[in-house]
């Protein structure tokens, strides 16, 4: 089937390209396409190293994510490669010139000896924020950036937190309670907890003494200058008993905590930067990995096949189902990653959760947590709260039995949650519980 060959869209499609030079450039496209113009190979399972030695022999310049320590390479990283290849997952990134230059096309069929399985192109993806469609978060996005640059840089990213410290009376917040976390014995000790969002306040005081492993996929500090990635490690990794008169607001206190910052400090990124990120957890063979992101395009192969190459590395990939009132948008819709819908106190479907493909649910309207310095504690709402409530349950779980990894872990999540009298296709399985 012959198509017309993929070319560039400018400053944007090169393998180091930043996301903010990437939605910068697509603003000068004549349509809305949320494509960022590079693209993503995914190699049949097993022929990673085949698929390596095809890009090579069409002439592109390659870099190994395990050339690097602890496979932690980010995009702006690869100095003058053509293309990323990621080996715990079996996917490359590649520019959009090179797959030009190339015999690979988009949509051709692929030959049936080939290691290649499928191209695709590669989409922005944003932080899971409430009633803010993909669309929409794109062009704030492109607000961000374009207010950042015209101050000369240093913003801050958009504040999205109730800041009113009375947000909660009671000692644990109305999520960890439903959760049934205040009577687990378990502390996530000894088991690695992946957070993949916007980085995080590394110097929040709720968590000295906690030691973090960190990598930046996006050009950027880790230090999370925009709030929702400390949101989200402070529900699923969060302390067992916050200072003064702060309700507990964190589930595995004492787990590891792997920080991959994967959006930039605007709240966006694309999909290389996250399975570039995905590929570091799973290296590191971290036992939950959990996504508030994404974007509302169909399933894409490359996240199915990390999906499946953590389950078979005995990890969880836990995403947020995202709050379009849609259906469930990319990376939760994949088969072999966890999807996450948001309840309310009442424990009902919130009216922003998406729905269709979901596993399980969480608390996720009006979720008090950590956000960064000086305010220190903020309320978010979106399945993006819901997420780090069950990758911290997940955490517990993991800790209770060294044979609750992977799919056994997947498995223990769904037989133990509550079931709610709603359907499958907006709560799924019912709300996630700690084990006892």
């Amino acid at each position: 089937m012959a198509t017309t060959p993929v070319s560039g869209v400018g400053t944007g499609d090169s393998l180091t390209s930043s996301i903010d030079e990437m939605l910068l450039a697509a603003l000068d496209r004549p349509d809305d396409s949320q494509r960022t113009g590079r693209y993503i190979v995914t190699y049949k399972e097993g022929a990673g190293a085949e698929g390596l030695e095809t890009l090579r022999s069409m002439g592109m310049r390659t870099a190994d994510a395990r050339d690097f320590t602890d496979q932690a390479v980010g995009l702006q990283d690869v100095g003058d490669a053509d293309a990323l290849v990621l080996p715990e997952i079996g996917v490359a990134i590649v520019s959009g010139p090179a797959l030009a230059e190339s015999s690979l096309n988009v949509q051709d069929e692929i030959a049936s000896d080939s290691p290649i399985d499928i191209v695709e192109p590669e989409y922005f993806v944003f932080s899971d924020v409430v009633a803010d469609d993909y669309l929409r978060g794109f062009r704030r996005a492109v607000e961000v950036i374009a207010a950042d640059l015209g101050s000369g840089g240093g913003g801050s990213g958009p504040k999205e937190f109730d800041t009113d410290p009375d947000i909660e009376s009671l000692g644990v917040t109305w999520g960890l309670a439903a959760c049934r976390v205040p009577q687990s014995t378990a502390s996530g000790a000894g088991i690695r907890v992946a957070v993949l969002d916007t980085g995080m306040d590394l110097g929040h005081p709720d968590f000295v003494g906690r030691g973090f492993a960190t990598n930046t996929f996006v050009g950027q500090p880790v230090q999370d200058l925009h709030s929702h990635g400390t949101h989200c490690i402070g529900t699923s990794c969060g302390p067992f008993s916050p200072p003064g008169s702060t309700p507990r607001y964190g589930i595995a206190h004492r787990a590891s905590i792997f920080v991959g910052k994967v959006l930039s400090n605007s709240g966006s990124g694309a999909t290389g930067s996250v399975l570039a990120g995905m590929n570091w957890a799973i290296a590191n063979r971290c036992a939950v990995i959990s996504m508030s992101l994404g974007s509302q395009s169909p399933v894409q192969a490359a996240y199915t096949a990390a999906g499946q190459a953590a389950l078979n590395a005995g990890c969880l990939i836990i995403a947020a189902a995202g709050n379009a009132a849609s259906n469930t948008g990319s990376p939760a819709n994949s088969p072999t990653i966890m999807s996450v819908a948001s309840l309310d106190a009442n424990l009902a479907p919130s009216s922003f959760s998406n729905f269709g493909k979901i596993d399980i649910s969480g608390p996720g309207r009006d979720v008090y947590s950590s956000v960064p310095r000086p305010t220190r504690y903020g309320v978010k709402s979106g399945t993006s709260m819901a997420t780090p409530h069950v990758a911290g349950c997940a955490a517990l779980w993991a800790q209770t039995n060294a044979g609750l990894r992977g799919l056994a872990l997947r498995n223990r999540l769904i037989a133990t949650a509550r079931r709610l009298p709603y359907p499958p296709s907006r709560v799924g399985a019912g709300l996630v519980q700690a084990p006892a």
